[in-house]
């Protein structure tokens, strides 16, 4: 029988946080956890000028704190993460889990369905450049875009790229999706976070409207719609499915099963576009997606980016086209999420630091060719040791028994 997890000691001792944007998207993240912390209050408190509000407690064996930011966009997430690295320094991951619209693809292996799921290998700001007379042009240089991942990131997220890695993540995270929708029915008010039937997974060509058809009495024309129409859903406006996109994968799928599962489920590695404009037209989609190599938009990764190690892990609800609807919303933020425990499953954790608890122990710091030279041995025994040294770039060892 398996030990009960020991409750961190700080907030230093946490080195994964788990950000969002939106309530669906933070109420399947909470779906995901194993054990929380502060069902009894907080007991880490927060930076002094730190105004997120946190949830901590631990996935699978990784303790791990929860932020939702004040709003969404680029600056919300930002802000959010000001505040978190001032309040949890250690962090090592932070991953930004949540929602996204996808980028068909002509490419039988790499067409995106709804409810798959985009891990980012790379973000690019969109809606940052320059607006020249009748084109926009994104800058895209080492000097005004953003960062490379970082080091760690990227090891583990090309890992995903081969069949072997993805494979294995995504049977994980069918476990774990049919954990949070079993959750989800046993709420209090119960959230059902079922896939929608792929029949409903519709994606129109390009520079086919969401529009009333044929109506002369509404803002309608050949190149927007109204405010009505907007709103209304393709299956009342009749739009023409003669008009429907053929995705071999997707017919599959309708035909081989009455209702959808994850084991049908894709996780695509790449670049993802991220700004604060929400893409609703298939043309404008394309047109970037093909410059830029993008296969999914959101629009919070830009803030979180730079501000620490990060990937972007977000389900697939819509195809940034004008005929976007939030039926698939919900499952894309279940998918999400399961695709972030799964992660979290393989995370390696760096060794803790020595916590005192009224032991002792030795250390030793050896740098033979370090300015002062030698080693240097003792014995700890009291309750805060400080040491200091000057080194000049070798290694330090040091050992506690």
């Amino acid at each position: 029988m398996s030990a009960e997890p020991t409750r961190p000691q700080s907030r230093e001792d946490f080195e994964v946080a788990v950000i969002c944007a939106l309530p669906i998207e933070y109420d399947a993240i909470c779906l995901a956890f194993d054990k929380f912390w502060d069902e009894e209050g907080d007991v880490y408190r927060k930076a002094r000028n730190d105004s997120n509000r946190y949830t901590t407690g631990r996935i699978g064996r990784v303790d791990v704190v929860l932020a939702q930011s004040a709003g969404m966009g680029k600056v919300a997430m930002a802000n959010l993460m000001n505040g978190l690295m001032s309040s949890y320094t250690a962090l090592r991951l932070v991953v930004l889990a949540g929602i996204c619209a996808g980028v068909p693809s002509q490419e039988k292996e790499n067409d995106i369905l709804l409810g798959d799921v985009v891990i980012s290998k790379t973000v690019i700001q969109y809606d940052f450049g320059r607006q020249y007379p009748g084109e926009f042009s994104t800058k895209v240089s080492i000097a005004d875009g953003l960062g490379r991942a970082d080091a760690s990131i990227r090891t583990q997220v090309e890992a995903f790229e081969s069949d072997h890695e993805r494979g294995r993540l995504i049977n994980r995270a069918a476990k774990v999706l049919t954990e949070i929708q079993d959750k989800g029915k046993k709420k209090r008010r119960p959230v059902d976070y079922s896939c929608p039937h792929p029949s409903t997974d519709l994606l129109f060509e390009s520079s086919y409207l969401h529009r009333h058809q044929g109506s002369s009495d509404c803002g309608c024309s050949t190149t927007q719609a109204c405010n009505v129409a907007v709103a209304t859903a393709c299956e009342e406006l009749n739009c023409d499915a003669s008009y429907l996109v053929h995705r071999p994968r997707l017919e599959q799928l309708v035909s081989n099963q009455d209702d959808a599962t994850f084991a049908e489920l894709e996780i695509f590695v790449g670049c993802i576009g991220s700004g604060d404009t929400v893409i609703k037209s298939g043309e404008r989609r394309d047109k970037m997606a093909k410059k830029h190599g993008i296969i999914a938009f959101e629009i919070e990764g830009a803030g979180a980016w730079d501000g620490a190690p990060c990937v972007v892990v977000k389900g697939v609800c819509d195809y940034a086209d004008s005929h976007k609807n939030k039926k698939w919303q919900r499952f894309a933020a279940a998918t999400a999420a399961s695709v972030t425990k799964a992660i979290l499953a393989g995370y390696m954790q760096t060794d803790k630091k020595l916590h005192d608890r009224g032991g002792s122990g030795q250390i030793e710091a050896s740098s033979p060719s370090s300015r002062h030279g030698g080693n240097v041995y003792g014995s700890i025994t009291a309750k805060h040791v400080v040491a200091g040294g000057d080194f000049s770039g070798n290694n330090q060892t040091f050992t506690f028994s």
